[in-house]
């Protein structure tokens, strides 16, 4: 119901636009009321908060079967990357597979182009491709390039520098962002000192571009809110933010799950006001449609108080339904929640 309510709203305002410019010649004709009627449906079109979709929720479409050793994986991508993609899906597509779903925009995942980091001609194809589709990219999730947090000053730097190429690369795409992780070894302040100057360093050749660095809640000390939030005070740079994520609050796990879990209402509240973007995490969905781990409703109520407007990714992880389901069920809750909102 609401997608047909937001239709009829664009088409009522594109036919105030298109009378509006059909009399442009005749000064005469255009009145202040009717530029007024045409400003405020048009921004009335356009809904606070939009969907888009995480690369990562079609994972195992992509990537296929991997073995669950990511000690293995890691080398896999340094030696051969190409060689994991072993799933039905083509990585390639990804826009066009996005569209199918009703999104347009959608949040890129580097280990799925890892050989192609540096092979710019490869991107220009792709925007095509986005384009193609009717789809844009808004971000792009960057791992396995060295722990911005890394004690060691070479090592720090040389994890900077990883990321450099990915920036150039969501210049070229047109996204806002890429998103980053804030980890290292030592104690929250030592991982937090080395973190604030890893992140001042790519902060500042990412600003040379026109794009974010965001750091995602992604294990570890930054999954504890409150740390993160006191790195992002100290980095105190308009292009470095967060992408807070509605479920990626576990500091510490052990063999039998999450050890050491952060408060993920209050962590949502102490990242919010740095969010660049908003990651939607779920994995199980009740008979309600409701995801079992957390309130959406309760979290976007966070999320607007923040005053934050955009897009909100899902990223679906669950095992119980196909990521095809997983992503369908994500979609329809946000929609549902937006309306309550």
């Amino acid at each position: 119901m609401k997608s047909k309510f937001l239709f009829s709203k664009v088409f009522a305002a594109l036919a105030i636009l298109i009378f509006t410019m059909s009399c442009k010649n005749d000064a005469k004709n255009v009145t202040k009321d009717t530029a007024a009627i045409d400003s405020t449906s048009m921004a009335e079109a356009t809904p606070d908060y939009q969907i888009s979709l995480a690369q990562w929720s079609l994972h195992k479409s992509f990537f296929g079967e991997l073995k669950n050793d990511w000690q293995w994986f890691g080398k896999m991508l340094m030696t051969n990357p190409d060689s994991l993609l072993q799933g039905k899906l083509n990585p390639d597509d990804f826009p066009k597979i996005a569209a199918g779903y009703g999104v347009n925009s959608i949040e890129l995942v580097n280990t799925f182009y890892f050989s192609k980091a540096k092979d710019l001609d490869y991107w220009t194809a792709f925007k095509q491709r986005c384009d193609d589709a009717g789809v844009s990219v808004g971000l792009i999730m960057c791992d396995a390039l060295g722990d911005l947090g890394n004690a060691d000053d070479k090592a720090r730097q040389a994890a900077v520098d990883n990321h450099h190429a990915w920036v150039d690369i969501a210049k070229l795409l047109g996204a806002h962002s890429i998103r980053v992780n804030a980890a290292g070894k030592g104690t929250a302040e030592e991982v937090a000192k080395n973190a604030i100057d890893g992140l001042k360093k790519l902060g500042a050749y990412g600003a040379s571009k026109g794009i974010n660095i965001i750091v995602e809640n992604h294990g570890g000390y930054s999954s504890d809110g409150k740390w993160l939030a006191g790195v992002m005070k100290s980095v105190n740079m308009d292009n470095v933010g967060t992408l807070p994520d509605f479920g990626n609050f576990c500091i510490e796990r052990s063999e039998d799950g999450c050890a050491n879990e952060y408060d993920r209402y209050e962590g949502m509240k102490d990242l919010m006001p740095f969010a660049k973007g908003v990651s939607a995490k779920s994995h199980v969905f009740d008979s309600d449609g409701n995801e079992m781990n957390s309130d959406f409703l309760k979290i976007m109520k966070i999320v607007k108080a923040s005053g934050f407007k955009g897009y909100v990714g899902i990223e679906y992880e669950g095992k119980e339904l196909s990521e095809d389901e997983g992503i369908k069920a994500t979609k329809n809750l946000l929609e549902k929640v937006f309306k309550e909102l």
